[in-house]
């Protein structure tokens, strides 16, 4: 038994990941709590950062892990917290309506990963050393991205960290200035 379990260690691990990722997306679906539907998004998140690393895409991975099961959910949290989510009035729930357009869409799309998988069979494995190759030399996956992204696009890239820097200031200017108004309409009442 344990021979078995360490000659396929891979299919056992991206079987049980795939589980995972299912589940953990059933729960963000499923959970009427919104903390814990937001942290089956996490288990979602990580589940899919082990599929990654399974690919040997262990940049993508690691972006996975600290973007989306980082940032994103701390943003999130900060909005459910932040809103009062339990305050809300109830709202019609429309999506009973939208099943049919569910289940054709569905049907697409497992169609088109039906057809992408019958043409991966058709034509073999890819080529992946053009991932990891950079000028002729090879380098590791996360070596290839960041000489490419910090040599050849370094422009762009300080250009987008500078955009996302004034949206970040814009928007804790945008909050502040709605809380100091709240505020002075309190003191207005009292």
């Amino acid at each position: 038994m344990l021979d078995w379990m360490v000659a396929n260690v891979v299919p056992i691990v991206f079987y049980t990941a795939a589980v995972l990722v299912v589940a953990g997306a059933a729960g963000v679906i499923w959970f009427r709590n919104p903390v814990h539907a937001a942290l089956s998004l996490l288990a979602t998140f990580l589940a899919v950062a082990g599929l990654f690393v399974l690919q040997h895409a262990e940049f993508i991975a690691a972006v996975q892990i600290v973007v989306y099961a980082g940032g994103v959910m701390v943003l999130f949290l900060f909005v459910m917290m932040l809103v009062n989510v339990r305050t809300l009035p109830r709202e019609y729930q429309y999506v009973r309506s939208l099943l049919p357009v569910a289940v054709v869409t569905g049907g697409f799309l497992a169609a088109v990963v039906a057809a992408g998988l019958f043409a991966r069979a058709r034509l073999g494995a890819a080529e992946t050393t053009a991932l990891t190759a950079v000028e002729g030399e090879l380098l590791g996956n996360t070596e290839a991205v960041g000489w490419v992204l910090y040599r050849d696009f370094l422009l762009p890239f300080e250009v987008v960290s500078l955009v996302l820097l004034v949206a970040m200031l814009g928007a804790i200017v945008m909050g502040r200035r709605d809380r100091r108004e709240e505020d002075a309409g309190e003191e207005v009442r009292a």
